[in-house]
């Protein structure tokens, strides 16, 4: 299972609220680090004001009427006096630093024997000591805030930055996303034969520059394939011609002279005519044919009656009737190659059986002839390739390269592979929705 997101969109999100975060704890960190000394100096200076008017309060006093002072003193602003017994426990200050350096302040301006505590007995508050005389008191500043309350506001502060900067970037990004989104688009039809719309060239001049470069690119593919598929026709033009009129004079020619050459002349012609046509299946492309909803098994059946017509021994095996989107033309090119190779391949009979799954029809053409290695499979898919040794039939080598453009075309996959009882399997994949 992997925790780091894959898409462009999702890891700038996660890696600016990452940065975020740590920017904003190290921000509150360096604000109580630089803020606590100001803040503890301060606490400091009020509680030393208060102690120094008390016990200056308490001196100019007569000894007589301290009691009575000591009683109207701790009853005035929450300031409370007490006596302070030597043997009394005093607790440490707590271990935080803004406290502690509370202390050390106040020590170093009312001696180093000062006593300092913080919620002394139970009772809320700065408690620091003085002595007059034989006497040593407490003075109890509640108003000196040392137990600082989580700052909230500040999380709060953080939290809307965060925000705010997280619907920046996912803008930011999505511009980013949408043209590379395209670009993938265009990208994946293209791999499977097809031309894609023109890009647009707009946004920032590094994604601009992209588009504009695959435009051109795409546009060069185009041209060379419309040049190439020009080439070809006037080559087959030009060739099927004169194999016309050669085919023509031999079919005038009398039997008596060249009859034992005769039928392997016409032979020869016609499979030189069959290479071309394949060359021209090969480069012509499919792309100006539109995807309709059809019944395969329809479209399986058509093109077995007329081999059956013909008479070849076609066994057909097929699952319950579907529409799939198709293109029928193409389809029929390649259902046409996978059962010519099949009949010249094998010995006679050949079975096209199919069989659904939850998201694909599986059609296999099956014939009974001698196989193919299992590490030359896939080279077979390629153009003009051939395996005299196993397969020993003459032929161009585009069959099933064209049988496999068309089937990658549909989003499908072609697959060879060798039958358990002997024999081959064209077994063809085609998706519901590609």
């Amino acid at each position: 299972m992997r925790l780091l997101p894959r898409t462009l969109l999702a890891r700038l999100m996660l890696l600016i609220a990452l940065l975020l975060t740590v920017g904003q704890f190290i921000s509150l960190k360096l604000f109580d680090y630089f803020e606590r000394e100001p803040r503890a100096t301060a606490a400091a200076m009020q509680a030393i004001t208060v102690v120094n008017y008390t016990r200056a309060s308490l001196i100019a006093a007569h000894e007589n009427r301290r009691l009575a002072l000591l009683s109207e003193l701790t009853g005035r602003e929450g300031v409370r006096v007490y006596a302070l017994d030597l043997l009394e426990e005093v607790e440490p200050l707590p271990d935080d630093p803004f406290v502690q350096l509370i202390g050390k302040k106040i020590k170093e301006r009312l001696g180093k024997d000062t006593l300092v505590a913080v919620n002394h007995f139970g009772i809320p508050g700065l408690w620091v000591s003085f002595s007059i005389d034989q006497d040593d008191f407490w003075v109890v500043i509640p108003r000196v805030q040392v137990d600082r309350p989580f700052p909230w506001q500040w999380l709060g502060w953080g939290a809307l930055v965060i925000l705010l900067s997280l619907a920046g970037a996912y803008l930011i990004a999505a511009r980013i996303n949408r043209p590379l989104r395209l670009l993938v688009n265009a990208a994946d039809r293209l791999r499977y034969g097809e031309y894609p719309q023109k890009l647009p060239e707009d946004g920032i001049d590094e994604l601009r520059e992209v588009s504009r470069t695959f435009n051109q690119m795409a546009e060069a593919l185009a041209r060379l394939d419309t040049e190439r598929t020009l080439l070809l026709a006037g080559i087959s033009h030009d060739l099927r011609t004169p194999l016309a009129r050669l085919r023509l004079a031999v079919e005038l020619l009398p039997d008596e002279q060249i009859g034992h050459l005769k039928g392997g002349m016409v032979q020869d012609i016609t499979d030189m005519d069959n290479i071309i046509h394949q060359f021209l299946d090969f480069v012509r492309g499919i792309e100006g044919e539109a995807t309709r909803l059809t019944d395969l098994n329809e479209l399986v059946k058509s093109i077995a009656d007329r081999h059956i017509r013909a008479g070849h021994n076609l066994i057909l095996q097929l699952a319950p009737t579907h529409m799939i989107p198709l293109r029928p033309l193409a389809m029929q090119r390649l259902l046409g190659n996978l059962i010519d190779n099949a009949l010249a391949y094998g010995k006679g009979e050949v079975i096209i059986s199919s069989r659904i799954t939850a998201d694909a029809i599986i059609l296999s053409v099956m014939d009974n002839g001698p196989g193919i290695p299992e590490a030359q499979m896939a080279r077979l898919l390629r153009p003009f390739e051939r395996l005299d040794a196993a397969r020993n039939k003459s032929g161009s080598g585009l069959g099933l390269a064209i049988a496999d453009r068309i089937a990658k075309l549909h989003k499908g996959q072609l697959a060879l592979v060798n039958r358990p009882e002997g024999g081959l399997e064209a077994r063809l994949t085609l998706p519901f929705n590609p």
